[in-house]
């Protein structure tokens, strides 16, 4: 028995990071699972009828122990992870995904649910129950409970095999990324750089005992390389390197794997009576279907498209004009585009960072969710944590009542992989009259502090710790009875639209005033600032939507056809890319072999959801602009109908609850400047 297997007997419940030894992890699994399914053999040796406490909401509260570990050792294999870790997790999935199987193909289990399902319209329940009864009985239909014995293991060896490739992919990008320095030891190669990125890339190398200056394909060392550095050369030396992960015939290439992936969900489909893996996905979606995907994604290129040939034209003009550049490369958009932003605007990232102190945009996020939400953050070191550059908080209400416990982990590490994203360690229920609350998580890879200069936000990054902050307070604030739909737990393209939404706030006066002050003179933001982040924040809104929309294309591309007879990665990549494509292809990179959402992650079928969301998250915000952009009627809505709310309803009946009406894609294309 290991401390993994017992109720934690630390303040709040907290994970007790400090004591878990890596090598207990696989124990603890297999005894988790067996606890698990000894709770699933209870509710099935039950001899009396079916109902929906005893069968459906027992299901929804077992396996408890299981879930915690879970969201504890593949937080930690995302964030903090080692070989050893790593080769923990390829021995777990299996066994997780056989015991995920092991319920969905439990014909004593199924035929309860059923019996519970069948006799729904007599039960009298809330909309919660009918929800979670509903998502109960699909969960069994939709993996294959239906299906005759031979045909339930081939899905089991599917489910199996899956497990393995998804995790093998995020290994080999991880690997990739650690893997490639770009070392330069003459201080002119750096030219065009701000002082910051000089700084972080010698305290780089210093810390590898390397003399001059590092670069590597983590976000804080390449977007600063690809936006402001003159050699262009190195530029597109970079650009190629961070393009060409898991795509070089080595013992990391992921060709294969992608190609394994798109055909065993393909026949993992068929299986299961559904055309496409886009097919089986979207039936738990707003959109439905993969022809409303299609036909969304197509109307926004239309929109879309124009703006987009005319930006590159100006970009491709401007390049000309300053340096002779006859035609643009993937390499020269970054740089070029600053370059014409500091002309048009008369602004760069480089005024703005100063403005955007780490500490101040992390307590900006706070005030903003107080004054929306009546939240408060109070930094604790009461609680054990995985790595020293984590923050931990305790969030409460204004009648000081806990909501959730926070944790917030802000810079890139060897062992973490890029990008940002929120996750959680406990979930929100409520178990014999008890609110259990939530332990919640965000995870980014912002510039860290140097010798002489705290942690400085570009305004991207500002908008990052917003959107995922956004996602956090959806885990933080949910009040739902039942662990399966609570939080985050929503269809997939609606889980975006508090994240979303929340980035406004950072284009607003009345919000920036809050935590936009200069790190070293105190001075608010200037009001000329402010005008011009709003002016520029339409800059490229063509190209910046045709390259979101050219993901979500070739994701459907992926998974919404019978993937057989995709031979070639690459060529398969550029057919779908091609009424999108404004750059000349590289022929030695290739996306769809690092395209971690949709072939590690949960967004396969679902990329389009960004695009979809913002639909929503616009046509939310103009509500809020309308009344005032802290009006707490409005927020006392958001948060009652959207953020408590979780998977308990339909998506737009919330969202109709909140904003009265159906959300109106105009309210998206005025925002992009595409309405004309």
């Amino acid at each position: 028995m290991t401390i993994l297997n017992n109720s934690f007997n630390t303040p709040y419940k907290t994970a007790p990071f400090s004591k878990i030894k890596t090598e207990d992890y696989l124990s603890a699994f297999n005894i988790a699972i067996e606890k698990a399914k000894a709770e699933i053999d209870t509710i099935t040796a039950n001899t009396e009828a079916p109902t929906f406490k005893n069968t459906i909401e027992a299901l929804d509260y077992s396996g408890e122990e299981l879930d915690r570990l879970s969201s504890i050792f593949f937080n930690l294999n995302s964030a903090e992870t080692n070989d050893e870790i790593q080769k923990i997790a390829q021995e777990v999935s299996p066994l997780l995904s056989d015991f995920s199987n092991d319920i969905t193909l439990n014909e004593a289990l199924f035929k309860r649910v059923k019996a519970v399902y069948d006799a729904k319209s007599s039960l009298n329940l809330t909309t919660e129950q009918d929800t979670l009864l509903d998502k109960k009985y699909k969960g069994f239909s939709r993996n294959g409970a239906n299906l005759p014995e031979d045909k339930k293991e081939k899905l089991r060896a599917i489910d199996k095999e899956l497990s393995q490739l998804k995790l093998k992919f995020g290994e080999h990008i991880l690997a990739e990324t650690n893997k490639f320095e770009m070392h330069l030891m003459d201080e002119s190669d750096l030219s065009g750089l701000p002082e910051g990125a000089k700084e972080a890339a010698k305290q780089l190398a210093e810390s590898k005992d390397k003399d001059g200056w590092l670069i590597t394909l983590d976000y804080p060392s390449y977007i600063p390389f690809m936006t402001y550095a003159d050699n262009r050369a190195f530029r597109e030396k970079l650009s190629k390197a961070f393009g060409r992960k898991g795509f070089q015939n080595n013992e990391l290439d992921n060709q294969n794997i992608v190609l394994k992936i798109a055909q065993l969900r393909f026949e993992r489909a068929q299986l299961l009576g559904y055309k496409t893996h886009a097919h089986f996905v979207l039936e738990e979606r707003m959109a439905e279907t993969p022809e409303k995907v299609t036909s969304f994604l197509n109307e926004l290129l239309e929109k879309a498209k124009p703006a987009a040939n005319a930006e590159f034209e100006e970009l491709e003009a401007f390049a000309k004009e300053l340096d002779s550049i006859d035609q643009l490369q993937k390499w020269d958009s970054g740089y070029y585009a600053e370059k014409l932003k500091q002309k048009l605007f008369d602004l760069d990232d480089e005024q703005l960072k100063p403005y955007f102190k780490l500490e101040n945009v992390i307590n900006g996020a706070f005030t903003v969710a107080n004054k929306l939400f009546g939240l408060q953050f109070e930094e604790i070191n009461t609680i054990d944590k995985y790595h020293e550059d984590v923050l931990t908080y305790k969030v409460t209400d204004s009648e000081g009542e806990l909501v959730s416990i926070f944790y917030a982990d802000f810079f890139p590490r060897a062992g973490k992989r890029n990008g940002a994203w929120m996750t959680s360690f406990k979930p929100q229920m409520i178990k014999d009259g008890k609110n259990e609350r939530p332990h919640v998580s965000i995870v980014c890879n912002f510039t860290k502090p140097t010798k002489s200069k705290p942690s400085l936000l570009t305004f991207n990054e500002v908008t990052t710790l917003f959107h995922e902050f956004g996602h956090a307070l959806h885990g933080m604030l949910a009040n739902t009875t039942y662990p399966s739909i609570s939080g985050t737990s929503v269809y997939w393209d609606f889980v975006e639209l508090p994240s979303q939404v929340l980035e406004n706030w950072c284009y607003e006066k009345e919000a920036l005033e809050l935590f936009a002050t200069h790190y070293e003179t105190g001075e608010v933001i200037p009001m000329e600032l402010v005008e011009k982040i709003k002016a520029s924040a339409t800059f490229h809104e063509g190209m910046q939507t045709l390259r979101q929309l050219s993901f979500g294309l070739l994701d459907m591309s992926w998974h919404g056809i019978d993937p057989s007879n995709i031979t070639n990665v690459k060529s398969h990549e550029v057919e779908a890319f091609g009424d999108t494509s404004l750059y000349p292809d590289v022929a030695e990179n290739c996306m769809s072999t690092s395209f971690s959402h949709i072939f590690q992650g949960g967004y396969s079928s679902g990329y389009y959801s960004y695009k979809w969301a913002e639909v929503l998250d616009a046509d939310a915000f103009e509500y809020f602009k309308e009344e005032g952009i802290f009006n707490k009627t409005v927020a006392d809505k958001f948060k009652t109908f959207v953020l408590s709310q979780g998977g308990t309803d339909n998506p737009m009946t919330l969202y109709k609850k909140f904003r009265g009406q159906e959300p109106k894609p105009e309210a998206l294309l005025r925002r992009a400047g595409l309405l004309k």
